[in-house]
């Protein structure tokens, strides 16, 4: 066994650990509030579940499939400002712009203040309330849709110009095209975007406990920390482990065995139309509207807030929540790149079905929700505390749960959570290299090691990046992982915008806000000049 093949296991060991060890307790240990949890408490769990995923998913496919068409295949103003403006709504936490467009809509926000003013018309607060199902769908949606965006433009501009074309020779119109032709062959494409909505809905915690809807994460939270009953709440946490795997199941089968591909090597990408007159200022305004109230409304509205409160909350205290979030989110980053490199070269370099299987399990961890994980690494955490216990008291150490009360276990955990968001990247890097590069280093004498560091990584060094990237925008941005895992005393800016949002000081919650979302409208930047720049 090489030292590649050693390494790649312990990571997958690592990723698997926690959740089998959910899957286990879930079947062994007995838990005293999960009857009345059952009888009371579950229906409504899975009810306002399946309503939360449904609606968000339809309504997130059809906007970002629609976008991700319009700017592929048409020219019109501002497209190319378009192309990246619409991944900005990523780098708002769905939670942050929740309690953004709370304070925008109620009866002391802006809109109502204004109208009450300035025209003298008051109006029923039921109007404007969106701490509800519906309200949460309404964030969901606008927040999380650059995922299907993303993922089908992406699949849309390095199409074929002929089947288009043909579609039009043809006499097919334009929505005739898109829901006879461009629908089918995007598919895959759309299901994969439309999967990632969903499974950032499942995951999330604020917007729901914000909001006031019971889901399985808020839940989770209140059986652990409410009832102090973690049995429960591992076999809650299981329960959504299952939901998670019914929903990949039916991706697969949404994908369908329908496969689309080139019959000729003469593949030529879409050539956008240009729009005239009315038709480009309607596509403009379509995207303007989606891109003000995806990012721009709530922003604006946010340093509003920051610049009331600045003076007030600029602190050595601040300061250090800053260097709190920038030293995880860069560690983690920089963790799961080594690890998605190690097993995508893993990968490469074995070429069979076991090779593959380590790929596999790098996206269970984005699958499964970070209150699930939590409560799986703190149960295994705890576990080798106790088992490392003698060994404590040898080396003079006070604590009993040293490792699960440190920044070690929670950094672990970003990394099982988020090792799919850079894998993905790296992984595509080395199958658009491919493997001749390497062979070619061989044969002239150059070891494995030397070839890998020489050759392979110089190779990658743009999704290398990507994968940095995206990997540090999750975190940064991570919410249920930090709430239940972070050491005492040990706050980041998502945690302690979130404690200001729920104590009702939304102005004190702006800061944190803010820095949070131009760090990773930043990075989304840097991330798509990235991407423009790869070759492809």
């Amino acid at each position: 066994m090489n030292a590649w093949t050693l390494l790649t296991m312990i990571i997958v060991v690592l990723i698997l650990l926690p959740n089998i060890t959910i899957l286990i307790s879930f079947f062994t240990e007995e838990a005293e509030n999960w009857a009345h949890i059952q009888e009371f408490i579950l229906p409504n769990l899975i009810k306002n579940t399946s309503l939360l995923i449904i609606f968000t998913g339809f309504l997130a496919i059809m906007i970002g499939t629609s976008l991700a068409w319009l700017v592929s295949a048409y020219d019109f103003p501002f497209k190319n400002f378009f192309k990246w403006g619409l991944i900005l709504p990523l780098a708002i936490p769905p939670y942050i712009a929740g309690y953004t467009y709370n304070g925008i809509l109620n009866y002391t926000g802006v809109i109502q203040k204004t109208l009450r003013n300035t025209w003298g018309i008051e109006v029923n607060q039921k109007y404007f309330d969106i701490l509800n199902l519906p309200g949460a769908v309404f964030i969901f949606t606008l927040f999380l849709f650059p995922y299907v965006f993303m993922i089908t433009r992406g699949f849309l501009q390095n199409q074929s110009a002929s089947l288009v074309e043909n579609a039009r020779l043809l006499g097919r119109g334009p929505f005739s095209i898109f829901f006879r032709v461009v629908l089918p062959i995007s598919r895959g494409a759309i299901v994969g975007g439309g999967s990632l909505v969903l499974l950032e809905v499942l995951n999330d915690y604020g917007v729901v406990q914000y909001f006031g809807v019971p889901t399985f994460s808020t839940a989770i939270f209140q059986t652990w920390f409410g009832m102090g009953d973690l049995n429960a709440a591992i076999k809650l946490s299981a329960t959504l482990m299952f939901i998670v795997f019914f929903i990949l199941v039916l991706e697969k089968f949404l994908r369908g065995r329908k496969k689309y591909s080139y019959t000729t090597t003469k593949v030529r990408p879409l050539t956008p139309i240009k729009l005239t007159k009315s038709k480009a200022w309607t596509a403009f305004s379509y995207c303007a509207i989606i891109f003000a109230l995806g990012f721009l409304i709530p922003f604006i509205q946010l340093t509003a807030w920051m610049f009331l409160t600045f003076e007030k909350m600029m602190s050595s205290t601040f300061i250090e929540l800053v260097w709190n979030s920038l030293f995880v989110s860069l560690v983690g980053a920089a963790m799961i790149t080594v690890f998605a490199v190690i097993i995508a070269n893993f990968a490469r370099m074995h070429q069979s079905f076991i090779s593959k299987a380590p790929a596999r399990v790098t996206i269970l961890g984005y699958s499964i929700p970070g209150a699930v994980i939590a409560v799986g690494i703190s149960t295994v955490f705890i576990e080798i505390d106790n088992l490392l216990f003698n060994f404590y008291e040898m080396a003079g150490l006070d604590a009993s749960l040293f490792i699960s009360t440190s920044l070690f276990m929670l950094i672990s955990a970003y990394v099982i959570r988020f090792l799919a968001v850079g894998f993905n990247s790296i992984e595509a890097g080395f199958d658009k290299v491919g493997n001749k590069f390497t062979e070619a280093s061989r044969m002239l004498g150059m070891n494995v090691t030397k070839t890998f560091f020489k050759v392979d990584l110089r190779m990658i060094k743009g999704p290398l990046i990507s994968g940095f990237i995206l990997a540090f925008i999750e975190i940064i941005k991570e919410l249920p992982l930090t709430l239940i895992l972070r050491p005492f005393n040990f706050d980041t800016l998502s945690t302690k915008a979130y404690q200001y949002a729920s104590d009702e000081q939304i102005h004190e919650a702006s800061l944190a806000s803010i820095i949070i979302v131009v760090v990773s409208a930043i990075a989304i930047y840097v991330f798509h000049k990235v991407l423009e720049k790869e070759p492809r």
